[in-house]
């Protein structure tokens, strides 16, 4: 088997063939700029979409085109917080009618910490 095989051919090595008579597809160079001065050029096709920004190959931060290409602009949702998603589900006046009732039961001794029941119950046998 060892006879067989071609002397300085390895796995994955180079292509035996040649390109005679293979008619590539047509391309454009397509340069970019990074933010840190890095200027590289990528090979497309001529029919490939050419992307805005590109990943430097030196330090790998976001290139712009130089060919003029601006990259679309997304438009950002602010960001929801609890009190825009408490909104969502109940007015200004029922959280204010809620704080009053909760209030009220608190300072009441019906609902709370388990520590501030014992007090008030020991109050209530002593008076």
């Amino acid at each position: 088997m060892a006879e067989r095989t071609l002397r300085g051919a390895r796995l994955g090595g180079q292509s035996f063939e040649d390109e005679r008579g293979i008619e590539f597809a047509a391309r454009q160079q397509v340069g970019y700029r990074c933010e840190r001065g890095h200027e590289f050029e990528i090979t497309m096709s001529v029919e490939a979409e050419v992307p805005a920004t590109w990943e430097c190959p030196r330090c790998g931060a976001p290139s712009l085109s130089t060919s003029g290409i601006k990259p679309e602009e997304k438009a950002e949702k602010p960001a929801r917080t609890h009190w825009d998603m408490l909104l969502e589900r109940r007015s200004e006046k029922e959280l204010e009618d809620i704080l009053k009732e909760r209030l009220e039961l608190l300072r009441g001794g019906e609902i709370g910490p388990a520590h501030l029941h014992r007090a008030s119950a020991r109050k209530k046998k002593a008076g």
